[in-house]
């Protein structure tokens, strides 16, 4: 009984975490994305009974056409955004997220896999406690 008890605050830190998880719902897995061109990054933040305070957020793309690229946690490759992060709702029912407008670097890329990548730092709780939490969509380049 003791021992329940006590993983009961860890599992609503871990709910509390996971349902304040950003997402990107554009560009999907597998669009592909051209060199030197403007792509719209939506990204949404689900509603949550939990409050959340929003530090801010990098958009960033890394190429890696011929082999994995390096965990987005270590590496964020071209940064492409930093500012803040005001997910609106413009739906309902849905969920708040914000568009941004990036533009593909145009590097001497191959043309292949790569991805664009969200971190987004905000606090949750009346801690409140930090989370930084990164997101991935795997996009094919294009010349």
């Amino acid at each position: 009984m003791k021992f329940t008890s006590a993983l009961l605050p860890i599992l609503a830190l871990i709910t509390t975490a996971t349902a304040q998880r950003s997402y990107i719902r554009n560009p999907t897995n597998g669009t592909s994305v051209a060199k030197g061109t403007p792509v719209v990054v939506q990204l949404v933040r689900p509603n949550s009974i939990q409050g959340s305070t929003e530090v801010g957020i990098a958009l960033s793309f890394q190429s890696c056409p011929s082999s994995p690229c390096p965990p987005a946690e270590q590496q964020l490759g071209s940064i492409l955004f930093v500012g803040q992060y005001n997910p609106q709702l413009h739906e309902i029912p849905g969920n708040p997220y914000q568009n941004f407008t990036v533009t593909i670097p145009d590097f001497d890329f191959g043309p292949g896999r790569a991805e664009i990548i969200s971190t987004r730092f905000h606090l949750i709780g009346a801690g409140p406690s930090p989370v930084l939490e990164t997101n991935v969509v795997e996009v094919n380049l294009t010349n």
